[in-house]
């Protein structure tokens, strides 16, 4: 198969992937890569071409993946941060997509999260029980102040 013709097919691959969901570079990059293209300049040119078209748009990936691992996965800022770092996408991006998080709906979410941690789970002592919530809400990618203050809302006299 020439050059072109697997250039091409590859393009149309990627198009097809993007037009069913939202898809960062990192990702085509990554199946580009399994389909059999070693090639860089060829990598790049179906990433120039995807962008151009619109198939790929860094910040409205960011906007679907905070909004879905916030709503589906209950990820806090944090950890949906990290995640996009780790694909490599642009911190300005990132922020973008953070922004797309209603800051009441993010706080109702965390007490939720802790309140219904805190059922499940069985403690020594007042003290024991605010580090198993502490702990478990950080995992989930919560900022610790926020953290924080919601522990403490929930365990006033």
């Amino acid at each position: 198969m020439d050059e072109g013709k697997e250039k091409k097919e590859l393009l149309q691959r990627a198009q097809q992937l993007c037009s069913v969901r939202e898809y960062c570079v990192s990702d085509i990059i990554s199946l580009l890569t399994r389909w059999g293209a070693s090639d860089e300049t060829t990598k790049n040119e179906i990433i120039d071409k995807l962008k151009e078209d619109k198939f790929i748009d860094e910040a409205r990936y960011c906007s679907a993946f905070a909004r879905d691992h916030f709503r589906y996965n209950q990820w806090g800022r944090l950890k949906i941060t990290m995640a996009l770092k780790a694909k490599k996408i642009p911190d300005a991006d990132i922020s973008t997509g953070l922004e797309t998080i209603d800051g009441d709906e993010y706080l109702d979410l965390l007490r939720k999260i802790i309140v219904t941690q805190q059922k499940k789970i069985k403690a020594k002592n007042r003290f024991d029980m605010k580090g198993k919530l502490l702990r478990h809400a950080l995992g989930k990618g919560f900022e610790s102040h926020l953290v924080y203050d919601v522990i403490n809302s929930l365990f006033r006299d």
